[in-house]
Parts: C-alpha cells; sequence; structure tokens
C-alpha cells in the first residue's frame, strides 16, 4: 500500500523557499499540488501546463526540507520561464525527444540555483555534466545533449511540453483544475516585476543573474526590429501605393466610346518614393550610421522601393549632403554639429519628388515637427536610450549591437 503524502512536510518546504526568495512567492502558492503515487506515479516531482504540480510520496518522505524548497523553485521556474512555449517552437526533430530537451531546460535552471546557494537533490543536472558553460539558455545547451540520454529526467509538460503519463489531462477535477495560459502569463510578469522591486530595494546581486535577465526579458522583451522596420515601410509603401489620382496625360480607355466628346481622365497609382533623412551629429557614430543605412536600404529593396526612388539627405543642426542612391555605399555622411531632425524632414518634404514616406535614422536626442506632416514618418532610433518622439511618429528601436550582421535565415 503507498505511503500518504506528508503534505506538511511539503508545504513546510515551499513555505521556506518563498521565505527565502519571496520575488518566488506568488508563484510558488499558485501551484496545485497533485498527490502522484505507485508505480505509474511521477517519480519525484513535476508540473503540467496548468500550474498543476505532482508529487510522489516516497520522495517527500526521504527528502530533506531544505531540498524540497531547492525542488519547489526548480519546477516552478519551468513554468515561469515558459518552457513549454519555448519548447512548442524547437525544430520537429528536437521535439520528439522530451528527455533531451528536459536536461537541457535543467541545466538552464539548475545553473541559477546552485549559484544562488540551494540545495538540490543528487543526480541533479548541470551544464558542466555535458562540458557546457554556465550561464546558457536551454535551446542553446540542446545541441551539446546527447540524443536519448540515460537519464530519467521528466518534470512534465510545464517543461518539455509533451503529456507525462501521471498527469491529468486538459481539466482536473476535486480543485485539481490549474490555472490557464492567461493568468499563467500575468503570474511571469506579477513575479518579473517582484524581482525588479527586489533589486531596487537590496540592490544588485541580491537576485541571481538568470533571474535578473529572465525578469527584464519579460517586462521589456526583444523586438525583432529588423522584422518590425520592414513591416512599417512595407504598409507605408502600401498606403503611399493606394494613394490614386486621376490625370489627363494618359486618357481614359472608355474616351472613345464616347465618339470624342468627352476626354475622361484615368486612374494614376504613384510609384511611392522614401527620404532617408541621416542624424550626423556628434552624438551618432559613422559604423553604426552606415550599418544602419545599410540596413535601411535592404528594407527598401526587400518591398520594391530602390533605384532612383531613394533619397538620403545627411543632417546634423543643417542639411549638408543631398543624394540619390541605389545602395548604402554611395551616400556621403557628412555634419557633426547640433541635431535637428525638423530641419531634414521639411528639407526632403520640399524637394520637387517630395516623398510620400520619411525614414529617420536617430539617437532620438533631437526636436521634432509639431504636428504629422503630409507622409509617413518613420524613426529608426538607434541605441537602447533613445527617447521616444512624439505618438504619432511610427517608431522602430535598432539594437546597435546587430546592425550589420545578418539575422540567422
Amino acid at each position: 500500500m503507498d505511503a500518504p503524502l506528508d503534505r506538511a512536510k511539503l508545504l513546510a518546504a515551499r513555505y521556506a523557499a518563498a521565505e527565502a526568495r519571496p520575488y518566488l512567492a506568488s508563484a510558488l502558492y499558485a501551484l496545485t499540488v497533485v498527490p502522484s503515487p505507485g508505480p505509474s506515479g511521477v517519480r519525484t516531482m513535476g508540473v503540467d501546463r496548468h500550474w498543476r504540480c505532482y508529487v510522489a510520496p516516497e520522495f517527500v518522505a526521504r527528502t530533506p526540507v531544505p531540498e524540497l524548497s531547492g525542488v519547489w523553485i526548480h519546477e516552478v521556474a519551468h513554468l515561469l520561464r515558459d518552457h513549454h512555449g519555448r519548447a512548442d517552437r524547437l525544430p520537429p526533430a528536437d521535439q520528439r525527444d522530451p528527455v533531451r530537451i528536459n536536461i537541457a531546460q535543467d541545466c538552464e535552471i539548475n545553473d541559477d540555483l546552485l549559484a544562488d546557494g540551494l540545495v538540490l537533490p543528487a543526480g541533479r543536472m548541470e551544464p558542466g555534466l555535458f562540458g557546457l558553460p554556465k550561464g546558457g539558455m536551454f535551446e542553446g545547451y540542446l545541441p551539446g545533449i546527447p540524443p536519448t540520454p540515460p537519464h530519467a529526467v521528466d518534470c512534465g509538460s510545464g517543461a518539455h511540453g509533451g503529456p507525462a503519463p501521471w498527469e491529468l489531462g486538459g481539466c482536473g477535477g476535486d480543485g485539481t483544475a490549474g490555472i490557464g495560459p492567461v493568468e499563467a502569463e500575468a503570474l511571469r510578469r506579477q513575479t518579473a516585476q517582484a524581482v525588479r522591486a527586489h533589486l531596487r530595494a537590496r540592490g544588485r546581486g541580491s537576485v541571481p543573474a538568470g533571474w535578473e535577465r529572465w525578469a527584464e526579458q519579460v517586462l521589456e522583451p526583444a523586438v525583432d526590429w529588423r522584422r518590425a522596420l520592414s513591416g512599417a515601410v512595407r504598409e507605408a509603401a502600401a498606403w503611399a501605393a493606394g494613394a490614386v489620382d486621376y490625370t489627363y496625360r494618359r486618357p481614359s480607355r472608355r474616351t472613345p466610346a464616347l465618339g470624342g466628346r468627352v476626354v475622361l481622365p484615368s486612374l494614376r497609382r504613384p510609384l511611392p518614393r522614401v527620404a532617408v533623412v541621416i542624424d550626423t551629429s556628434g552624438s551618432m557614430g559613422d559604423a553604426e550610421l552606415a550599418a544602419a543605412l545599410a540596413e535601411v536600404t535592404g528594407v527598401l529593396r526587400e518591398v520594391g522601393v530602390g533605384g532612383n526612388r531613394v533619397t538620403v539627405l545627411a543632417c546634423d543642426a543643417d542639411v549638408h549632403a543631398v543624394s540619390r542612391v541605389a545602395s548604402a555605399g554611395e551616400v556621403t555622411l557628412a555634419g557633426g554639429g547640433g541635431t535637428d531632425m525638423r530641419v531634414g524632414i521639411a528639407a526632403a518634404l520640399a524637394r520637387p519628388d517630395r516623398p510620400s514616406i520619411v525614414v529617420v535614422l536617430t539617437d532620438g536626442i533631437t526636436p521634432w515637427p509639431e504636428e504629422s506632416p503630409s507622409c509617413r514618418l518613420i524613426a529608426a532610433l538607434i541605441g537602447e536610450g533613445a527617447p521616444n518622439p512624439p505618438g504619432w511618429v511610427e517608431t522602430v528601436r535598432l539594437d546597435p549591437a546587430d546592425l550589420g550582421r545578418r539575422p540567422d535565415r
């Protein structure tokens, strides 16, 4: 007969974990305990996608409270770091080996937990066991984990994404329904905010670096700026191309049907023209500018805007060079003084070939026009600390560390 679950010991371990790491308390107490005894149950502890924590009574009985506290934090880390969601985005070939995924995920978590002084049971997975460096993400560890390794690791669908045989399924009964994805995401954000508050109160180093990085990613997620810039320019180009007008230079094809008595105009669909205003003030580096301009001209080519329809203006507090270009290598970056991108925008709009799209490459330390001009205006901001332009300016933030490097395809 299976031993009953020592719930008092298990909950005492959770209380100790929450007391020692208060920024994880909300997430720890959100877990629903599900006893999982017998040979068909979980071997130690595991979690599913619904934040249900399955517990083997015999594991609780033989494990000291400090180690149980570490396991509580280990299991909730799988859910907070959205390991099952990230596993769902892996290539199909990797998804077929959930044990390998689980080991890589355990390496990501245990690395931080051990550095934080937590005690974990013997047999834990660490990056060093596979010759891998510390501080990585499980996606980076996965290629270094051998296929079908001989380790009986199974933290459940809340980790590797695949359903475990001891899980209840979508809706558990008897108060074990768990929580849904919306509430789970709210818990992640609440926990990330608690991590940030703890850092502000206690200072840097009071939270393991892995948790700090995770919180920043949750609260300020990275954006694929190349895709965002391409989407903004593509949308603006489609908007400009849709601005049809009537012209008498080419009569309508219906004119002959009227016997020549009336000449009807035809519809004209203008090709979008683009102006790129480059901030060449003293605060901008030439290498970053050249790389950023190469990205913009590459985006323009991708959306079908190029050749003599792209004008580049180098501007600090005045416009120094204007050129019509087909590639970034034809641009002259002149300037180096103060900063006023209003001058460059006004000069672009005053040209005979008035653009329908203006892209401004800047660090954002500039005044902006008081109202939206009669064109689509896109600010491509270089640098993490670039201040936001007015709300009516379409804004894309470029990562200076990634400029000039093509993304993996």
